[in-house]
């Protein structure tokens, strides 16, 4: 006997929000701000699952509707984010936690001082391994916007943390 549609959304919510919010985090550099783009964006999957043709596209309907919510919550704020303060020094005497933990903290440092834009672009690029192409689709916009963002968003980590791209790297 098969489960019905509302079984297979419930257990998707279930097993896949954890997911879903680390990436809305990435997006939005709160964890309010990402557990509101989560339940809006499954929100819009539960209004939709009937027509979804396959309870296996749960995900994708999801994870659409957080970029589109959130592309449209850049352009309605056009609110400059700025944090007081220096970064921390990514390269710290300790051991690997309390250097991965020190990188971890300039990151996201750094990801909150970009613009909503080029954070979207370096989520859906580098976290959720999106070509160009992709990435322009979900963010409808060009494939020229998402390279130009992308340089513009490495370029700006570059100058207010040089080392922290290369230790980026050396943790890959």
């Amino acid at each position: 006997m098969s489960n019905s549609i509302d079984d297979l959304f419930c257990e998707f919510v279930r097993t896949r929000s954890p997911a879903l919010l680390r990436t809305a985090f990435l997006l939005t550099g709160d964890r309010h701000l990402a557990e509101d783009l989560v339940q809006d964006a499954l929100a819009r999957t539960h209004r939709g699952r009937h027509r979804l043709d396959d309870p296996g596209h749960f995900e994708a309907y999801t994870r659409t509707a957080m970029y589109h919510q959130h592309v449209s919550w850049w352009r309605r704020r056009k609110v400059t984010e700025s944090l007081p303060g220096e970064l921390a020094d990514v390269v710290q005497p300790g051991s690997d936690h309390a250097r991965r933990s020190d990188l971890k903290l300039a990151l996201h440092q750094v990801l909150d001082q970009l613009t909503r834009r080029q954070r979207a672009v370096l989520v859906l690029r580098f976290f959720e391994d999106r070509s160009e192409a992709e990435a322009a689709d979900l963010l409808h916009c060009s494939v020229g916007t998402i390279k130009s963002q992308t340089s513009k968003a490495l370029a700006r980590i570059r100058e207010m943390a040089p080392d922290l791209l290369s230790a980026v790297m050396e943790e890959a």
